[in-house]
């Protein structure tokens, strides 16, 4: 079985600060690569599941890390 190595919240604010550097000086693809890179939160990973279906977050390259930890590796095809 692979570990899952969780984030802490200082990482995730340290990416979420960089990208909106990115942003500001007008790097959409840079931003959206490095938002993308953070772990998703469990309930969000959810409900885009729900809402927006599978697709979005595979083709997407979400981090789904952490709600494959919450609900398992298979979460996604359940």
């Amino acid at each position: 079985m692979q570990q899952t190595q969780t984030m802490s919240l200082d990482e995730k604010l340290d990416i979420s600060r960089r990208a909106f550097e990115l942003l500001e000086v007008g790097d959409r693809e840079g931003y959206s690569r490095l938002i993308r890179s953070a772990p998703m939160p469990p309930y969000l990973a959810k409900v885009a599941k729900e809402k927006i279906g599978v697709d979005f977050l595979i083709d997407g390259g979400w981090n789904l890390s952490e709600a494959e930890a919450e609900f398992g590796s298979d979460w996604l095809s359940k």
